[in-house]
């Protein structure tokens, strides 16, 4: 197949693309260049509505078709996502500004694995039995919901897509998909790759459209039974008080202002270039990036320097150059957003070690969004900065002199998604992995992913888990069976 990005995006429901009922489109920005380079549908309750209609239609077959089958399609759609890799990793670059090596490298190879993942695990998807001596036997039924929700963020746009669809479909599902307004390319090229790989009409509906118009028309709706939500705390928030009252299933994966627990004893080198990377991956964009860098005091100095050196090192240019590390920041608001956010820090007294200033980009770029790598140190542990989440290439420094000091600085924050931990000392890394208020620990390490674990925070950082089983069993309701011997 020739995928190709379109002029004009269009829903995908019940089998076919479509404009929106409404007839109104949005521009599809690229944020490195500032063009137009697209149209996006701005889809609202009507379109919804179709799309539950069709899902519903579907569900029946669906949900009954035996698992190989199932899982053919769902391999054969990892599989198309692999044969067109360049042009899904061009699209998103386009869509979000991200470095085309980045995307390359993992965002679309990692879409492919959600779904060859999924596929393969519904094949293996077993439920529990429990024998009551000589009086009965039970067993657990684990059948899907029926129509269900998967709303995802613009910073990893087909990776974090795929994330929620595939354990929905495997589980036997139909689902209403949005993809970010923002970066809705990747989102409608699934679409025709869905076509391809034979997925019957109405199973997968995605439909395009903003927050206010489309998502909360999805998350209102009464027929969609459970909603997977990745983004900002807030919208997790307003999320939660709809779909609470309507005993919907809820999995919420929000906000992370992460430490990056750095002891005297670490692997120096290593440490150095996952920090960095760690904290200006996809321009800071990523919700596990360690924003927060806490540094044992007999080596922040060493530290300081050379992480300054490194990250100056950092090409901040055009996406489509394979030299640039640094790309566009996703939009014109959040670019602001961040700016602000950089002012914020100065005015709460932190001193500026590096960066902290938009760059212009010549050529194809002059109107791109660009920010510089920003590295900041002297600020309190309960300042804004340190506690709110930014989401850009913004990181800040701070000292500790125990491992108990450590333990307090990273557990300030309201959020609690992940946390990365360096040191040689098992003993310490077992402590300090129990007391970190986190629901995702790194030892030595970063972004390290098995597709089997849980995956999700504490506290601000969400509700729920996805990743393996756990996305499988949100997916499906369980159904105790007893029979009397």
């Amino acid at each position: 197949m020739n995928l190709q990005a379109p002029d004009k995006i269009l829903n995908y429901i019940g089998g076919d693309l479509q404009s929106p009922i409404n007839g109104k489109f949005m521009d599809n920005i690229n944020p490195a260049t500032g063009w137009i380079y697209s149209q996006t549908p701005d889809s609202d309750y009507e379109d919804v509505e179709e799309a539950v209609g069709a899902a519903r239609a579907a569900f029946p077959l669906w949900s009954t078709t035996p698992a190989e089958e199932r899982f053919k399609i769902l391999n054969r759609i990892a599989e198309l996502i692999d044969e067109n890799l360049d042009a899904l990793a061009l699209a998103e670059t386009n869509d979000n500004g991200k470095p085309l090596s980045l995307s390359k490298r993992v965002d679309i190879p990692r879409a492919s694995s959600n779904f060859r993942f999924f596929a393969t695990g519904l094949l293996h998807f077993s439920t529990e039995s429990h024998h009551m001596e000589d009086k009965a036997i039970n067993y657990t039924l684990r059948q899907p919901i029926g129509v269900v929700g998967c709303i995802s963020p613009w910073n990893l746009p087909l990776y974090l897509f795929t994330w929620k669809i595939a354990p929905a479909l495997a589980a036997g599902n139909c689902v209403i998909a949005k993809p970010s307004e923002v970066t809705p390319m990747t989102g409608y090229l699934l679409s025709i790759i869905c076509q391809e790989a034979g997925l019957p009409a109405g199973v997968l509906n995605i439909v395009h459209g903003t927050g206010p118009g489309c998502g909360s028309a999805i998350v209102q709706h009464p027929d969609i039974k459970a909603i997977s939500f990745t983004g900002s705390t807030r919208a997790g928030r307003d999320i939660a008080a709809v779909a609470a009252p309507m005993f919907k299933k809820i999995s919420l994966e929000l906000g992370g202002k992460n430490p990056n627990i750095i002891f005297a004893d670490c692997d120096w080198d290593k440490m150095m270039r996952t920090t960095l990377q760690s904290s200006f991956t996809n321009q800071g964009q990523i919700c596990l990036c360690g924003s927060r860098i806490l540094v044992e005091e007999s080596i922040y100095e060493k530290f300081k320097h050379e992480f300054i050196a490194r990250a100056k090192k950092l090409t901040v240019g055009d996406p489509l150059l394979d030299d640039s590390r640094q790309g566009a920041i996703v939009s014109k608001m959040h670019y602001e957003k961040v700016l602000s956010c950089i002012d914020l820090a100065k005015q709460e007294g932190g001193t500026l070690l590096l960066g902290g200033k938009a760059v212009n980009v010549p050529g194809r770029c002059e109107n791109g969004l660009f920010i510089e790598p920003t590295i900041f140190e002297g600020l309190g542990a309960e300042c804004r900065t340190n506690m709110e989440e930014i989401f850009g290439p913004v990181v800040t420094l701070q000292s500790f002199k125990t491992e108990d000091e450590a333990m307090q600085l990273a557990n300030t924050s309201d959020y609690g998604l992940s946390a990365t931990i360096w040191t040689q000392d098992v003993s310490r890394a077992n402590r300090v992995a129990m007391n970190v208020h986190s629901g995702i620990i790194w030892v030595n390490c970063w972004l390290l992913r098995d597709l089997r674990t849980p995956f999700g925070g504490f506290k601000n950082s969400g509700v729920g888990r996805e990743g393996g089983w756990d996305a499988m069993r949100f997916f499906t309701e369980p159904k105790n069976v007893c029979i009397e011997l």
